[in-house]
């Protein structure tokens, strides 16, 4: 993307400043806008190749409709670069994802130019839908946008929405951004239709050429274009099929080149003059204008900082919780074959890929489709398989009803992987994995596993598959911590440690920090800080539910502070329900018991740290807590 100069972009300031730009103008302007994003995702890190592949659909979008009074709702909220800077932030898009920045994702606290938030997939049309009905009860003539991938349109909310969405006098046009994948390749019926449908881009465009010759004739030109639309809808009705997306009441216009500023205006002001919902079939290139993300759209889905010359460096072997994942799986069915995975459009971000290479016939991508994975999990454990379904915490948010009444009332052997747990930078408020504890330990049955370690996953996996329960094991983004644990005395699903200045007896703490997880790393370093003066008990849980009560109360003993550290939400979570054991145990009389769990879970993005900081889990942060408790401070 070299050769463009900051000529256009710094000038526009709103959406209006697009109105009257000439196409030369225009085409400099699409690229500088992916130069922007390439930089600041190359330091920011963020969602690459989805973003640069609209560039030129979010223009022609800005340049038809007037936004914020005509609203935009992006799916999933990762196409909204562009939208960003062309909306008035172009000061704060360098801190894109970073801490007290602008979010990666869609925000109405952001801009009013951002209709609805969203960070998951799924639910732009439902979104969409609403406000235009909103509008139509309110007399107002504004329209609404729903930006799509085609990835989301494996996600069954989209037809939920997409059958009511037969209304007339709708003012809402959905866009179906076509970029043929999502995540990782699409997968289904859908993506092998829409591909079908892709070959029909030549009629269409001799549909605009032919419009645009007739046009220019004088006094019947128009008259000219009415009659020929008039007569193929008639021959259509009759030797032509209906494609899916007619069949359900919209109208369809495309595929239209999604690089073709110029037809994609023209396209989007012909939706804008029928009476029903219209669908706009756009094709996009993932990646574009970078020929490392076009080669290798998957890898700039999601990325870290990187070098731009370079690009992103493919690494051998990666140390990370997912890798080690991948290779537990593999290893596990290479002994046992009714080991079956399943995913949702994540086989790389889970660290499937060796899987779904090594045992393709026991690997199922069932694309953005949550509900589905783990009730079709359900139906492979009721024929006596051992299915592993994985998927980021976030997300797992949406299967609730599926553990409960496809699982757990069935009492069917399942295993949930999650990865993503705890707090997870860089997306913020929508991808934080930090309220699975709290509400799948309400489930019936349910095992939840948190491993700090590579080993304290591989033994969490052996025993679920040798047990098969329901179960959950959870473990944080990115890899093991290393500090000394050398320590620490292992007594089955959990382990502890003393800490004591030098001759003071350390089996009779004053203090017991009590934790899971990676945040362990957090409560050691606290204790290095406090050890002199105290004699200190830390226990570390690996299974966090069912409590194992008998070891935690010979573990606690008497002390001064019962002190429970958890990354993750207060409110139902592991640290009150260890409180409330304790509270209605007898034979446990500690002088007091805290809890430090996340009080306020609706925090913005940034890095590890600056969530750490904020949630007060920094090691100084836990040893001040504990000395002001104490009344040491």
């Amino acid at each position: 993307m070299k050769g463009f100069k900051l000529k256009q972009l710094k000038n526009i300031l709103s959406p209006q400043d697009l109105k009257n730009l000439e196409e030369a103008d225009l085409q400099n302007l699409t690229g500088e806008l992916r130069n922007r994003i390439l930089e600041t995702v190359s330091k920011n890190g963020g969602h690459l190749a989805s973003n640069l592949g609209i560039v030129e659909t979010t223009l022609a979008i800005h340049r038809v409709f007037n936004n914020p009074d005509d609203q935009i709702v992006f799916d999933v909220g990762h196409q909204c670069y562009a939208h960003k800077l062309l909306t008035g932030r172009q000061q704060e898009f360098d801190t894109l994802r970073q801490w007290n920045g602008i979010s990666g994702f869609t925000n109405r606290k952001e801009s009013d130019k951002d209709a609805f938030g969203a960070g998951h997939s799924g639910t732009s049309i439902s979104a969409a839908l609403g406000l235009a009905m909103a509008n139509q009860l309110d007399n107002k003539d504004n329209y609404v946008i729903a930006v799509v991938g085609d990835g989301s349109f494996t996600n069954g909310m989209i037809y939920e929405a997409l059958n009511n969405c037969n209304k007339k006098n709708l003012r809402l046009i959905i866009i179906l951004n076509d970029n043929e994948m999502s995540i990782s390749e699409n997968v289904g019926g859908l993506s092998n239709y829409l591909s079908k449908i892709r070959n029909s881009q030549n009629y269409f465009n001799l549909k605009h050429q032919t419009q645009s010759f007739l046009h220019k004739i004088p006094l019947v030109g128009d008259g000219l274009i009415e009659g020929t639309r008039k007569l193929k809808k008639h021959i259509k009705k009759r030797v032509v099929a209906e494609n899916f997306f007619e069949h359900l009441g919209l109208d369809y216009l495309g595929p239209v080149d999604g690089c073709d500023l110029k037809k994609l205006e023209s396209v989007l002001s012909e939706a804008k003059s029928k009476t029903t919902c219209c669908l706009v079939h756009v094709h996009t290139v993932k990646g574009k204008g970078y020929p490392d993300a076009e080669e290798h759209p998957e890898m700039y889905h999601s990325s870290g900082p990187f070098n731009l010359e370079k690009g992103i460096e493919k690494k051998e072997s990666e140390d990370s919780f997912s890798a080690a994942f991948g290779k537990i799986m593999v290893e596990a069915a290479n002994t046992n074959a009714s080991i079956c995975a399943i995913t949702a459009a994540m086989t790389g971000g889970t660290g499937l890929d060796k899987f779904s290479q090594t045992h393709p016939e026991r690997f199922y991508d069932v694309g953005i489709a949550e509900e589905h994975a783990v009730t079709f999990a359900a139906g492979l454990s009721a024929n006596g398989k051992t299915p592993v379904c994985a998927i980021y915490s976030t997300f797992v948010q949406r299967v609730y009803d599926q553990l409960i009444h496809d699982a757990a009332i069935q009492k069917l052997p399942l295993i949930m992987a999650l990865d993503r747990c705890g707090l997870v930078p860089g997306d913020g408020i929508t991808h934080q994995g930090i309220y699975d504890c709290s509400y799948l330990s309400s489930i019936p049955g349910m095992e939840i596993y948190s491993p700090e370690t590579y080993d304290e996953m591989k033994q969490s996996f052996k025993h679920c598959f040798e047990n098969k329960n329901l179960a959950v094991i959870r473990y944080p983004k990115g890899a093991e911590q290393q500090y000394d644990r050398s320590g620490f005395i292992h007594d089955g699903d959990l382990s502890y440690q003393d800490f004591s200045e030098a001759g003071k007896d350390a089996a009779h703490p004053e203090i017991v920090i009590l934790t899971y997880g990676r945040i362990t790393k957090n409560a050691y370093e606290a204790i290095q800080l406090l050890k002199a003066n105290n004699r200190i008990r830390l226990i570390k849980l690996v299974k966090v539910y069912p409590l194992q009560l008998e070891k935690i109360r010979s573990l606690i003993g008497q002390p001064k502070l019962v002190y429970v550290l958890e990354e993750g939400i207060r409110s139902g979570g592991i640290g009150e329900k260890i409180a409330a054991t304790i509270a209605q145990d007898d034979h446990l009389k500690p002088g007091k018991v805290r809890i430090h769990a996340i009080e306020n879970p609706l925090m913005e993005q940034g890095d590890l740290p600056a969530l750490y900081d904020y949630c007060k889990f920094l090691p100084a942060q836990i040893a001040d807590e504990i000395m002001e408790i104490l009344g040491n401070k």
